[in-house]
């Protein structure tokens, strides 16, 4: 029986996330776990029951974004029940419980027990908050998006053990934990039953999979693990796991080894833990595409070392001419930070030389952003703020350069593209193999589908023309060699 107010109406949900996929992932198992409970899911620009706002911690304006947020949620709703989860929540929880409207705070291990928390949607004259011990945190919760049926971002890892200068990543998430290699298959075969045709491999440090604690949970703590059923999270009680010996290769052999019409993205990866064997596996794959993000952060060793980063530009650069090498039209990303302590002009000049000289095809650029508890802020020598934005605007401009270099390097070239479902005025798009985004006219007969695609050239917008070829369940035409 579905959950009702005090006025007899069903009890509605709406969920806001801020910050990476790896939120948006579990603010979506979230929603799935309400759903089982018999909440009803609505749009959060619509009155709702509960709202609940899963925040980020990465940049200083996380405060101001959740204050925001509960305001326009309490404007549609002034007597729902409002939650607030996340990263930023388990950085600041007593800060949040005191913003006005705010009833209910949960941290990193409690988020997941959002169910049991919302018995009781009375309004408190102040928030609550429950934010264990990071420290103590081992249990790892699978978590999946859903709602694009043709793509789905699946955590597989979750946490970090590094601990970069500029980062709070490691206060908000805790230790590095993993899944196991045959809970993810397991959710590879359920996911391709239901439809979807790729699958982003998520984490927060995604080449540490299986070298965490690999637990999920302490004994007698409460965890969320597939049911028998193979659908949606259950509770049970955990007994402590022994640390495991699984690493990302043999999580990338084991998907490549199933039968199904899937094809896997990996999300991010620290170049330190991206090695040949990995950068092989991919280059032999039949459905891994080739496509990497790696992190750089910056171009000179000098500030690499101030930000305590695991390698120095030289290997990252020997990174790219691997991939380059096996995989001449792959597509390399790079997340790199502008204006941290201590870089002056000419360590500015140093990253992007590095960068205009390396074989990569776009950029996800960050100006730095001071965060409290982290070695960083106390740094001398920083940065004007208007000159890490200028910075930042010097390396977008380079990234639109090489982005666009690489729709014009795969021109007339033959594709695997997964076109979306949707209907944008009379065409459809999706992203090729390399991560080039594709515009056609639509075709309800393939959206959805992976798609031979020849590729035109860019448009304004940063968008290839395709002209289709056929539908197909092959992924990679360099491996497969698609007729022409």
């Amino acid at each position: 029986m579905r959950p009702v107010n005090h006025e007899g109406q069903y009890r509605s949900v709406a969920f806001h996330t801020l910050g990476c996929k790896l939120n948006f992932s579990e603010s979506s198992t979230l929603s799935r776990m309400l759903v089982q409970e018999g909440f009803v899911p609505v749009p959060f620009d619509q009155k709702a029951s509960v709202y609940v706002i899963n925040t980020c911690s990465v940049t200083e304006h996380a405060d101001r974004k959740c204050r925001s947020v509960v305001r326009q949620a309490l404007r549609r709703s002034p007597g729902a029940f409002v939650v607030v989860l996340g990263c930023y929540a388990q950085l600041k929880p007593a800060e949040i419980a005191a913003i006005p409207g705010v009833d209910l705070v949960l941290g990193a291990a409690e988020k997941f027990r959002l169910a049991e928390f919302l018995k009781d949607l009375s309004k408190n004259s102040s928030g609550e908050y429950h934010c264990g011990d990071i420290g103590q945190l081992d249990q790892f919760v699978p978590s999946w998006s859903q709602g694009d049926r043709t793509r789905t971002f699946l955590k597989v890892q979750d946490g970090c053990d590094y601990n970069c200068s500029f980062c709070t990543i490691p206060l908000a998430r805790g230790r590095s934990r993993s899944e196991r290699i045959s809970g993810v298959l397991r959710r590879a075969e359920q996911l391709a039953r239901e439809g979807v045709r790729e699958i982003v491999l998520s984490g927060i440090n995604l080449g540490d999979f299986g070298r965490g604690s690999g637990g999920q949970g302490a004994a007698g703590r409460e965890a969320v693990q597939l049911s028998a059923a193979g659908r949606e999270p259950a509770r049970v009680q955990n007994q402590v796991k022994p640390r495991r010996q699984e690493r990302f290769a043999d999580l990338i052999r084991a998907l490549d080894e199933l039968e199904l019409p899937l094809r896997y993205r990996i999300s991010s990866i620290e170049p330190n833990l991206l090695d040949d064997e990995i950068i092989h596996l991919v280059a032999g794959s039949r459905s891994f595409v080739p496509h990497f993000h790696i992190p750089l952060q910056s171009g000179s060793n000098r500030i690499l070392g101030l930000m305590k980063r695991r390698y120095r530009r030289e290997l990252y650069a020997s990174r790219v001419e691997q991939i380059r090498s096996l995989m001449p039209d792959a597509a390399i990303g790079v997340d790199v930070i502008v204006g941290f302590p201590g870089e002056g002009e000419s360590e500015f000049e140093h990253t992007w030389r590095f960068l205009d000289e390396l074989a990569v095809d776009y950029l996800h650029v960050f100006p730095y952003s001071e965060r409290e508890n982290t070695p960083a802020v106390d740094l001398p020598d920083a940065v004007d703020q208007g000159e890490r934005m200028q910075r930042s605007r010097v390396l977008q401009s380079l990234s639109s350069k090489k982005r666009r270099a690489l729709h014009l390097r795969c021109e007339g070239q033959i594709r695997a593209v997964l076109f979306e479902h949707a209907d944008h005025n009379g065409e459809m798009q999706g992203f090729s193999d390399n991560y080039i985004k594709v515009r056609a006219p639509f075709d309800h007969l393939v959206a959805g589908s992976i798609c031979r695609v020849e590729l035109g050239g860019p448009d304004s917008e940063g968008l290839s023309s395709g002209r289709l070829l056929g539908k197909g369940s092959l992924i990679r035409p360099e491996i497969h060699q698609f007729h022409r």
